[in-house]
């Protein structure tokens, strides 16, 4: 899977790593209805590493299309939710059972 982090590039992240992306995106909602902001940068934080930690930085030039795209480090609270509205339900699908 190819996930974009707005600003830094792509990163090509195996299945095997997305229970746990989920768990990271999980916290990211709950900080995010929490509205607490040390809360949320800690898990945006947290995910963002995971995904550069898990995943294979693709080319600069690779025009290979991404399959979700995450905000940056700094994103606040409200840029997060509304990237929400638009992916629905998390920021990371769910693994097919």
């Amino acid at each position: 899977m190819i996930m974009r982090v707005m600003g830094e590039g792509q990163f090509e992240v195996g299945e095997s790593h997305l229970n746990r992306l989920n768990e990271l995106d999980e916290e990211l909602l709950t900080a995010l209805e929490s509205g607490d902001e040390e809360h949320f940068r800690g898990a945006l934080g947290e995910l963002l590493a995971a995904v550069k930690t898990f995943g294979t930085p693709l080319p600069v030039d690779s025009l290979e299309p991404s399959d979700l795209i995450l905000p940056d480090a700094e994103a606040s609270i409200d840029e997060v939710r509304e990237l929400l509205r638009a992916e629905g339900d998390g920021l990371i699908p769910g693994v097919p059972e």
